[in-house]
């Protein structure tokens, strides 16, 4: 979590310091990036840095948490605008996703993210799906989530049903960016997978 000083900035400071760890967590994984590029591109100085953040792993997640907490109104607005429909609220912001990263540079920063992936990434980076956040807020979820849509016994499976969707979107996700699909053959991919999802799998 950033330092009171670092919300204290003028906004448009606080913005180049945000845009510079940007650049630089897009250039290399968050193992190989140095304070001292990001520094450059602020035009701060080292002291000035440590003011803001504890470290480069405490400025690398408040982006990851940034980006959850967009993500987490993103699915939010879908729910409402597709009256629950919780299948085309994932695919919405898969969707979402593709056109984000059709920007290079956010491209680069979040294959650096999934491909380098560990649990407190998975953690931060998935905070909008996460089982347990979702279980915190269920009441406001599941007055979103149309469960008339869904082949599900009762409220309580809610969770695992958005669980498997992030999975797959995660796999897909990771498979864009490992194997360097167009936007066309990740999304062909990923809907041919959510079809299977919706019909089931198990005659029975």
């Amino acid at each position: 979590m950033p330092k009171l000083t670092f919300f204290n900035l003028p906004e448009d400071k606080r913005d180049n310091l945000v845009q510079a760890a940007k650049k630089e967590f897009s250039r290399v994984p968050l193992s190989e990036a140095l304070i001292s590029n990001i520094i450059k591109e602020a035009k701060i100085s080292r002291g000035s840095f440590y003011q803001y953040f504890e470290d480069k792993e405490d400025a690398y997640f408040y982006l990851l948490d940034e980006y959850a907490k967009d993500n987490k109104e993103k699915m939010i607005g879908f729910l409402k605008e597709t009256d629950g429909d919780i299948f085309t609220t994932f695919i919405r912001m898969f969707d979402a996703m593709l056109i984000k990263i059709s920007d290079q540079e956010n491209r680069d920063f979040f294959k650096n993210t999934f491909l380098n992936m560990n649990h407190r990434i998975e953690n931060s980076f998935s905070t909008t799906f996460k089982q347990d956040k979702i279980q915190n807020k269920i009441r406001e979820l599941s007055s979103l989530i149309n469960i008339e849509k869904l082949n599900v016994s009762d409220e309580d499976e809610i969770p695992h049903v958005i669980e498997i969707l992030r999975v797959i979107t995660f796999h897909n996700l990771i498979k864009n960016f490992k194997l360097n699909l167009t936007a066309e053959e990740s999304r062909k991919n990923y809907m041919t997978e959510i079809e299977l999802l919706k019909r089931g799998l198990y005659k029975g």
